[in-house]
């Protein structure tokens, strides 16, 4: 298909773009924007280890996925995505959205319990919610790249 021979490069390359701006994040911004937030606002200061092993922990469960979904366009490539060697990279997408979900989550109850403004409650109800919808999709998608490699592997078999 003439769609699939440039989607699959162009979204390699943005995956490149993508890593490489979330190491970014990851190393320098992240940690740097809350040291100066804890700078700016002193009474934060016991919180400045915490929020940035959270925020270095949520994007490596991006990274994660990024490989993963890296691996699974080879597999595309080679024909080789209705396989059993696709659902390991599939789990291992399940398993950072699993886990992205659980440290929102703690984030939310914990933000949830301690604001005076619902803002930020808000907003992490927003992307906890946003996570599990993410997670769930993933979920059913596997459930069809199980059928589907079942059913080429049974095909296989008659063929």
């Amino acid at each position: 298909m003439v769609t699939e021979k440039w989607a699959v490069p162009a979204l390699r390359v943005f995956l490149v773009v993508l890593f490489g701006v979330l190491v970014v994040f990851q190393t320098l911004s992240l940690p740097g924007g809350i040291a100066y937030h804890v700078q700016q606002n002193p009474h934060d200061a016991p919180l400045r280890w915490p929020l940035t092993a959270i925020a270095v922990f949520l994007v490596l469960c991006v990274q994660v996925v990024v490989v993963a979904t890296w691996k699974l366009l080879t597999l595309v490539k080679k024909d080789r995505i209705f396989t059993p060697a696709s659902l390991k990279w599939v789990d291992a997408i399940v398993w950072a959205v699993a886990a992205a979900w659980l440290v929102l989550g703690g984030m939310l109850l914990f933000v949830g319990f301690n604001a005076d403004d619902p803002g930020m409650p808000m907003l992490l109800f927003l992307v906890t919610v946003g996570i599990t919808v993410i997670g769930l999709l993933m979920v059913v998608m596997r459930a069809l790249l199980r059928q589907a490699t079942t059913l080429r592997s049974d095909l296989e078999a008659v063929i």
